[in-house]
């Protein structure tokens, strides 16, 4: 019995211009939380 395999999905500019947006949002969205996210570590050294 053969194997079907998938041919791997061809990606055009706007996928990846997609992904890349995402990304960067991803990585903005992350560097605006970490001041809390440092407080938080701060904090946890604090109480422990």
């Amino acid at each position: 019995m053969k194997k079907k395999y998938n041919n791997p999905k061809k990606l055009k500019f706007q996928d990846y211009k997609k992904n890349t947006m995402q990304s960067l949002n991803e990585v903005e969205y992350f560097l605006n939380n970490f001041g809390k996210a440092l407080k938080c570590i701060n904090l946890y050294k604090l109480f422990k």
